[in-house]
């Protein structure tokens, strides 16, 4: 079933993907419990749910190493380190690319929902 352009399957694997993220990274709640007080967040989680802040930090976190990556082996390559392809510099930035996209177009789902709802009328 296509939904708006996306493939349902794909969003089913999108949200595999998530959860098995977040059962991975289940200790990033802990490193992050000093700014989120420094910050106001509270740090009660929702009964039977995923975690939906420690979803987002670790995907986030993930975009910033792909991009972190994918600079260090550019940087590499332009300096001449014969242990750097120029196709695993060339993919490394293309996977950061789509990171990086796909993390927008999720923001931009996030703050279009957070206006529909700021619209309904109580």
């Amino acid at each position: 079933m296509n939904v708006g352009g996306i493939d349902s399957s794909r969003i089913q694997s999108m949200l595999t993907q998530l959860k098995a993220i977040t059962a991975e990274n289940a200790d990033a709640s802990s490193k992050i419990g000093s700014n989120e007080s420094s910050i106001g967040i509270k740090k009660g989680k929702p009964s039977g749910g995923v975690d939906f802040a420690s979803a987002l930090r670790s995907s986030l976190d993930q975009v910033n190493e792909s991009q972190s990556t994918a600079k260090s082996l550019g940087e590499k390559f332009s300096l001449g380190d014969a242990s750097v392809n120029l196709s695993d510099v060339m993919i490394a930035g293309q996977k950061a690319s789509i990171a990086f996209q796909g993390t927008v177009q999720v923001r931009n789902k996030l703050v279009s929902a957070y206006q529909t709802i700021m619209n309904m009328q109580v």
